[in-house]
């Protein structure tokens, strides 16, 4: 059986209010994150990413109260990221709520938490949230030519982007959101190569995010690997929707929801 594209849009999420930059920097307001996660349910997103871009560089708790307000707008999948450190901090944010929960920084930290997570509340809740980016020219290269970032991409690891979501996929990571730092914000489309590398190392789904600036955009990212695409704020913004998104991918042979 085939299964259908997810078409996502991300609320990146700073201090109550949501928020988009260029690779991580300069934020500007895109509006509350209650009243748009009612309007993407409304307008057939398939699923609605909530990430606290701050929690983890600010090292605090993800806002559990806006959290809350979110699920109760909603009725599609709701993924929440940013500042999960414990399996305790899982299940809060699933008493919030939150049906899928993002790791990044604290799994990089201590990778035993994937298999923990896994463990007590199955895969299926684990999604590996991965800031990757190429090397920058003078730093010492991963075999791949990707390396992680962990706080909001604030800092480089140095270890192999594709080689880290092979083993969190190894550990229990139920899906994997591949963030291009590069490439975020930028408008320019999707890193089509860090997704294919990526593909070829797992068999798990695989979210691509970082670059949406037209329609025409995804379906090259779902070509190259990628079982759903994430987006914020060409939808934030009114550039094009959901729906338009879903129709360029069902021109091109995708199915969709």
């Amino acid at each position: 059986m085939t299964v259908a594209v997810r078409v996502i849009p991300c609320l990146d999420v700073d201090a109550g209010r949501v928020v988009k930059g260029v690779n991580f920097a300069n934020l500007r307001d895109a509006g509350d994150p209650v009243e748009l996660a009612g309007r993407y349910d409304a307008g057939r997103a398939d699923e609605l990413t909530f990430l606290d871009v701050t929690a983890s560089s600010g090292d605090r708790e993800t806002t559990y109260d806006v959290v809350r307000r979110t699920a109760e707008q909603v009725f599609i999948p709701l993924t929440v990221g940013g500042g999960v450190r414990t399996t305790d901090d899982v299940d809060t944010l699933l008493r919030a709520g939150a049906d899928k929960v993002g790791v990044n920084t604290a799994a990089i930290a201590r990778p035993e938490l994937i298999r923990e997570i896994a463990d007590r509340f199955g895969s299926q809740v684990l999604v590996l949230s991965a800031d990757a980016r190429r090397v920058p020219a003078g730093e010492e290269p991963t075999p791949s030519g990707f390396e992680v970032t962990t706080h909001g991409g604030r800092r480089g690891t140095g270890i192999d982007a594709v080689e880290w979501a092979a083993r969190a996929a190894e550990l229990g990571a139920g899906e994997i959101l591949l963030n291009s730092m590069d490439a975020d914000g930028t408008k320019t489309g999707f890193d089509l190569e860090m997704i294919r590398a990526v593909r070829a190392v797992t068999g798990i789904p695989l979210i691509a995010s970082g670059g949406a600036g037209a329609v025409e955009h995804f379906h090259p990212a779902i070509e190259a690997g990628a079982d759903a695409v994430l987006a914020a704020s060409v939808f934030h913004f009114g550039e094009f929707t959901v729906d338009d998104v879903k129709s360029e991918l069902k021109a091109h042979g995708h199915p969709v929801r």
